[in-house]
């Protein structure tokens, strides 16, 4: 008797680590980031394993689901017949212990613990449990269609008229967020979120971008030395081509642990490229997608521009009022200097220019005033240019370097004293 009592709770045992592997491996995969994902694909054949498993997660989570559901069907089904034999042997308060230890066990050991030990290490975990996974996933592959089928057709029969989910639309999120707090602070920063989070999708990635001026890069091999002990102003140090100046890779500096003093190029990571035409919401996807911290910003030619980071766009989704001057030049780029006129700086967009007078200008190519004077005057502007579009009027005050135009403004009709 002791013996097949042994028996019993050695396989319910087993039938517990097995339980345990599954829940521990639908945790850990299901975990991975994009980026953990990525890495994945490029390690050892485990690694690879675990990557094409989630290639398609609905045929992971449904062998998952599967092998656990027959793991623990069998498991409380023992425990039910172990439980019912000590009954019998007149023995019912040991057979209630029994059924209630049983409960726990599969709890703690089956579900509990190795969840929480695939989310503490989800990639080492994901790394060691594919091959096996991979083999009980084909195992079960002949009879998943049938469960598809099975599903498809409980929910036409029991969720007739169940539809999708539409799409949530901006007035959508507008109605949550007022619901979401009576505080009128707070209301209004989330207000002022959504409606930048909005305007990525309109605004070009040349209103944000840095341009070749406001960043540094150097040719390989990049070495301490060539930073002259300052961090550059995007906090990347970009790396271009060996024969030309065109952007190749970035160096995260906050990133990097141990700075070496030479040979820093070999810390850099790949980039995205995005025209110069495109939006910033665009722009972000593609960095998404493809795991990447800058974009570089390029003419109809192919020459890079300009770069956008991470961290810029971020900064711009969260900050009121967020103006390209003030993060790259320190200074605001409209500010009143007088009755009727304003100081503004050449990098500050048509768009926000609209925005604060609330004057529409005559259609244009440019994006920025300094893009706009070049165009009204068709060259190179000098202080002392004046120039005329619409109802605005600039004049030129100073150009300390390329990329840092200033200039006076004022509108039409208002007094105009410029001297």
């Amino acid at each position: 008797m002791l013996v097949e009592h042994l028996l019993w709770l050695a396989a319910m045992g087993l039938l517990i680590l097995v339980s345990g592997f599954f829940s521990s491996s639908e945790a850990a995969l299901f975990l991975l980031n994009r980026r953990q994902r990525r890495q994945l694909a490029r390690g050892n054949r485990p690694q690879r394993a675990a990557a094409h498993l989630l290639e398609d997660p609905d045929r992971l989570l449904t062998a998952v689901l599967f092998w656990n559901l027959v793991v623990n069907v069998t498991y409380f089904a023992m425990a039910s017949i172990a439980s019912l034999r000590l009954e019998s042997a007149g023995q019912r308060q040991q057979a209630g212990a029994f059924a209630l230890a049983s409960l726990l066990t599969i709890i703690v050991f089956a579900e509990m613990l190795p969840k929480s030990v695939a989310v503490l290490h989800p990639r080492r975990l994901a790394s060691w449990l594919a091959i096996p996974l991979a083999a009980a996933v084909r195992v079960v592959d002949p009879v998943l269609p049938a469960i598809r089928w099975t599903n498809i057709l409980s929910l036409r029969l029991f969720w007739p008229h169940f539809t999708p989910e539409p799409y949530l639309e901006v007035t959508d999120l507008e109605r949550a967020v007022h619901v979401s707090t009576a505080d009128a602070t707070l209301l209004q920063q989330e207000k002022t979120v959504l409606q930048n989070i909005v305007s990525l999708s309109t605004m070009r990635v040349d209103e944000l971008m840095r341009p070749r001026t406001k960043f540094l890069s150097f040719a390989p091999p990049v070495s301490l030395d060539d930073l002259a002990g300052k961090s550059p102003p995007s906090g990347y140090v970009l790396v271009t081509e060996p024969d030309s100046e065109e952007i190749a890779g970035a160096i995260p500096v906050h990133e990097v642990t141990r700075v070496p003093k030479k040979n820093l190029d070999q810390y850099a990571t790949q980039i995205v490229y995005v025209p110069w035409c495109t939006t910033v919401a665009h722009a972000m996807e593609q960095m998404r997608e493809k795991d990447r911290r800058i974009a570089a910003v390029v003419n109809e030619f192919g020459e890079t521009i300009g770069i956008v980071t991470f961290e810029d766009i971020l900064h711009t989704t969260f900050t009121q009022d967020a103006s390209r001057s003030e993060r790259l030049l320190k200074q605001q780029s409209i500010q009143s200097v007088g009755k009727g006129q304003w100081r503004v700086t050449g990098m500050t967009t048509l768009k926000r220019l609209q925005r604060w007078f609330h004057v529409d200008l005559p259609a244009c190519k440019s994006v920025t005033v300094a893009g706009l004077v070049q165009e009204t005057l068709g060259r190179l502007p000098e202080p002392g240019d004046r120039c005329v579009c619409g109802r605005f009027h600039f004049y030129v005050l100073e150009i300390p370097e390329r990329g840092q135009m200033v200039l006076q403004l004022t509108l039409q009709g208002e007094p105009e004293d410029l001297a």
